[in-house]
């Protein structure tokens, strides 16, 4: 009896880490394969993910193929990301990932070390593969709106290396765990020839429009007016 009890709490142990230990394990077999580009990541993943992503497409209007044309949205408030695709000079809403970590506060990022989320209109960089958190997509921050109210004439006082990234932890990133950046960095990869935009804004000005007010800086206003005329568009 007591041999059947040990056996079977393995068991379980088991199922509990291939369901929830994905983080790890994963992590161990990239690490045990060596470096990856973004065409072997591709390659591994495109199968499953295209699986799991075929009800979304075939809702949003994609019956055969990845979209061309993206649009990423990160709202800080909500703690979520949104991906659109563009079909016959409309947006749709694909897909939905809640932020799975989270730091700062809302209000644009300031200097390297502040451990905000930026906040404005940016663009994807690249993609890349051996991420310390599994899979990544490189923000384009600072943009020029963010050097033009810096106070720095060295830009890398105003930080750098914001990444959508896989797991859950974070400082100053999205982070939206393993399954989801699989997917969001597929689709960006079958995007990104047309250039893939990102909009992180303090909250969801479709549904609240109010602006929060954010100490130390006297330029709120205009920056949030930018994002909030972006997001009209997507409604």
């Amino acid at each position: 009896m007591k041999k059947y009890l040990i056996v079977l709490a393995l068991f379980i142990l088991g199922i509990l880490f291939l369901q929830f230990g994905r983080t790890i394990y994963i992590t161990i077999i990239n690490k045990m394969k060596g470096k990856e580009t973004v065409t072997s990541v591709i390659n591994r993943l495109e199968s499953e993910v295209r699986t799991r992503l075929a009800p979304d497409l075939k809702a949003a209007g994609f019956d055969s193929d990845f979209p061309e044309q993206l649009i990423l949205l990160a709202f800080k408030e909500e703690r979520r990301l949104e991906v659109y695709a563009r079909l016959r000079n409309e947006s749709k809403l694909l897909k939905s990932y809640l932020f799975t970590a989270f730091s700062g506060q809302l209000g644009p990022k300031i200097q390297e070390g502040d451990k905000q989320i930026p906040e404005g209109i940016y663009k994807v960089e690249y993609l890349n593969p051996n991420s310390a958190f599994y899979l990544s997509i490189k923000v384009s921050y600072p943009n020029d709106f963010d050097k033009s109210k810096s106070v720095f004439t060295d830009v890398t006082d105003m930080g750098g290396d914001i990444f959508i990234h896989g797991k859950a932890a974070t400082v100053g990133c999205i982070p939206i765990g393993d399954e989801a950046i699989e997917e969001v960095f597929l689709l960006v990869q079958k995007a990104i020839q047309n250039e893939v935009n990102i909009i992180i804004a303090p909250r969801d000005f479709r549904a609240n429009p109010t602006y929060p007010k954010v100490e130390g800086i006297d330029w709120e206003v205009e920056l949030y007016n930018s994002l909030n005329q972006e997001l009209k568009k997507l409604k």
